[in-house]
């Protein structure tokens, strides 16, 4: 068939066929004339291709389902290749619903700063205020080394859940570096804390340490951070209340079986009868922990802590995989060679 009858079998254009053409997803035959002579083969490749594009797959990153397809496959994702491919599109779906996230919970701060502007209401005076006003006494958690043994250790494939709509896989945050700050308990106005909370090391300053990657947020993102967390034990539902009433432009996630720390040994404490988490942040690149902040104090100040190691410790670029040298050739999905694509871990 010509080009025009594949176009129309496939429910696309010659443009589109074209196109694919040019980027080598298919390569249909030529006639002694120089005409294209299509086949049912070429028709289910378009197909194909148009199918993932709509799932949001750009036309260029269809190559590991069509030469799937190209090896005998009885469907396009049978490959070990293009289940990598979806995990690569979800995680990067992810990342953009949690930018957006991001940027509404910073235009509800915005309003909520322009609504109050000069009305004397607001939390100015209130006991919102309090939790942002640490004691001057406040004692210092000791140096334990509780999490001397993170560094180095692989995320465990735990989905925890996240006030971005949600669950948020552990072991597949990325390429670029993760922050995930862990903490014991943040307070709510109107809600008691547990009793002699302040006396405590290394309890009080929650709700100040997230203002603290609030305000620092885009900083951190410009110095290197991929995506930034914060984690405790309180419910989702109490996660929720407190990034909408802060205005925190990143997801928290909630882990009331501490799951985490049965994983990797995290330190706990009790208060109050209830079991909570010892305060450290973890930087994670590539599923393992790069670096561990423990202890953390003072609590208020410990996100511009964290943007200082981030500008101080650039990552490495990634090495090069099968040495130096140009990479091997393979077969196009429709004939001919193409440079092989670097492998996505799956």
């Amino acid at each position: 068939m010509r080009i025009g009858e594949l176009a129309r079998r496939a429910g696309t254009t010659v443009k589109a066929v074209r196109y694919y053409e040019s980027l080598g997803l298919i390569a249909p035959a030529r006639l002694a004339n120089g005409y294209r002579d299509c086949t049912g083969d070429d028709v289910r490749l378009v197909r194909e291709i148009r199918s993932l594009h709509g799932l949001g797959i750009p036309v260029e990153r269809t190559r590991p389902f069509l030469e799937c397809l190209a090896a005998g496959s009885a469907h396009a994702d049978d490959c070990p290749a293009s289940l990598a491919s979806y995990r690569e599109a979800i995680d990067e779906l992810g990342e953009r619903i949690e930018a957006l996230t991001a940027r509404r919970a910073t235009l509800i701060t915005q309003l909520n700063a322009a609504a109050h502007r000069g009305s004397g209401a607001g939390a100015s005076g209130s006991r919102a205020e309090d939790y942002l006003t640490l004691p001057a006494d406040l004692p210092a958690p000791e140096a334990d080394g509780a999490a001397g043994h993170l560094p180095g250790t692989r995320m465990p494939g735990l989905a925890l859940p996240g006030t971005a709509g949600r669950a948020v896989r552990l072991d597949r945050l990325g390429s670029r570096r993760a922050v995930i700050y862990v903490y014991p308990l943040t307070g709510r106005p109107g809600t008691d804390l547990p009793e002699g909370w302040n006396s405590i090391p290394g309890a009080r300053g929650c709700t100040a340490e997230a203002c603290g990657f609030r305000d620092h947020f885009r900083d951190l993102l410009e110095a290197g951070a991929g995506r930034v967390f914060g984690l405790s034990s309180q419910d989702a539902g109490y996660q929720s209340e407190l990034v909408e009433r802060l205005g925190l432009p990143f997801a928290v996630l909630s882990d009331p079986a501490f799951d985490l720390a049965e994983a990797l040994g995290l330190p706990t404490f009790e208060a109050g009868g209830t079991r909570l988490y010892k305060r450290l942040t973890m930087i994670v690149r590539d599923g393992v922990i790069e670096h561990v902040f423990h202890p953390v104090f003072p609590p208020d100040q410990h996100a511009e802590q964290v943007l200082t190691w981030l500008r101080e410790n650039p990552p490495a670029e990634p090495a090069v995989r099968g040495g130096a040298g140009a990479p091997p050739s393979r077969r196009k999905p429709g004939g001919g060679t193409a440079p092989a694509a670097p492998m996505v871990p799956a």
